[in-house]
């Protein structure tokens, strides 16, 4: 199977589908939920880049570079975010995921765990990669400790190698995960996915 194949994944109610330009309105909607793309270390199109944001996308994957998807209420169809497979390398079947935001109203949710869960399996399982890897901002510690969450190993640090949409410079934390520790992190995930929702005191 390709890399860039077009796949829909879909679990306890969210659904990846290919992103298009259809997602646009529903994009930019899912953005403005928070304003994100007012967060400096992310990659949350601002309103009027949307469109070239997906456009972009698409390129990439024509490149066979990067396949992005729209995270979708599988319900409803409503647009909750997006996420990516990218730098894919199929003669040493690694490739990464990114790219990834929620609204404000999905984080710390299910809806990451569920959507990592989905990605993961059909990373390790159907493509038959050997490494998955991560890497985000060295200022995005909430995306370090979900990274570091999931059981993933830090690699390293690439000092001075990316702008960022402010154009300052930033330094790129990078974790990965072999095929081997697919099985514990897999069960991982689904414990997690079972637990009750934490009860938060009055």
């Amino acid at each position: 199977m390709s890399f860039v194949e077009a796949v829909t994944l879909a679990a306890r109610g969210v659904e990846l589908v290919p992103l298009t330009l259809a997602h646009e309105a529903g994009l930019r909607a899912a953005a403005a939920d928070g304003e994100l793309w007012t967060l400096r270390v992310t990659s949350v199109p601002e309103p009027d880049q949307t469109r070239t944001y997906i456009e972009t996308a698409l390129a990439a994957r024509d490149a066979g570079n990067r396949f992005a998807f729209a995270v979708c209420d599988q319900a409803t169809g409503t647009v909750l975010g997006s996420t990516s497979y990218h730098d894919i390398l199929p003669p040493v079947r690694r490739l990464e995921i990114g790219w990834t935001w929620y609204a404000r109203r999905c984080q710390r949710t299910h809806v990451n765990t569920t959507c990592k869960l989905l990605m993961l399996t059909h990373a390790f399982e159907t493509l038959r990669c050997h490494v998955v890897g991560w890497r985000t901002d060295n200022f995005n510690f909430a995306s370090q400790r979900a990274i570091e969450r999931l059981g993933a190993h830090k690699d390293g640090v690439i000092r001075g190698h990316a702008l960022r949409r402010d154009g300052t410079i930033r330094d790129t934390v990078m974790y990965s995960l072999r095929a081997g520790e697919w099985p514990e992190v897999k069960a991982q995930l689904l414990d997690r996915l079972t637990q009750p929702p934490a009860v938060t005191a009055p």
